[in-house]
């Protein structure tokens, strides 16, 4: 029985407003499939970008070497290609040639079938004031549900 692997991009949510979402699929060698199995993996300062022949590739995903690999040990921070469909690799080239968007990863995990995919999104970079005020309905919540409880109790 293989232990659930979600690794996230917590910071995701709050810098950027996300548009749209796709799964994609990975490219990866024997020792780097292992050590995200293990959970040692982060994707928390990562994005995505086209290489020239119109490939997707994510940019400083950590993937930590395997603790039992030999000489033949991967490179943590390489660059690692994204697998999708050819018409959603050019609808994804094309907003972010033309309109100025930014993809990024939301969260790396593990199918039922043991292959590693990663969640990815178009998204639009926020402003500060943006951040402010998530931050202050964030607050207006928790400030909320703690009302809420007392008054149940």
């Amino acid at each position: 029985m293989q232990k659930k692997i979600n690794i996230k991009n917590k910071r995701a949510r709050f810098d950027y407003e996300l548009l749209d979402t796709y799964t994609a699929g990975i490219v990866l060698s024997g020792t780097e499939i292992k050590s995200i199995r293990e959970g040692k993996a982060s994707i928390s300062e990562s994005f995505c970008e086209f290489n020239d022949r119109s490939e997707l590739f994510v940019v400083n995903m950590q993937v930590d070497e395997y603790s039992h690999g030999s000489h033949y040990n991967h490179t943590p921070k390489a660059e690692r290609k994204l697998l999708l469909k050819r018409g959603e690799l050019k609808k994804l080239e094309k907003e972010v040639k033309n309109s100025g968007l930014t993809i990024i990863p939301l969260n790396l995990f593990l199918n039922d079938r043991g292959l590693a995919k990663i969640n990815i999104s178009l998204a639009k970079g926020k402003k500060l004031f943006d951040k402010r005020e998530t931050i202050k309905d964030r607050d207006n919540k928790k400030n909320l549900d703690r009302v809420k409880k007392s008054f149940n109790n």
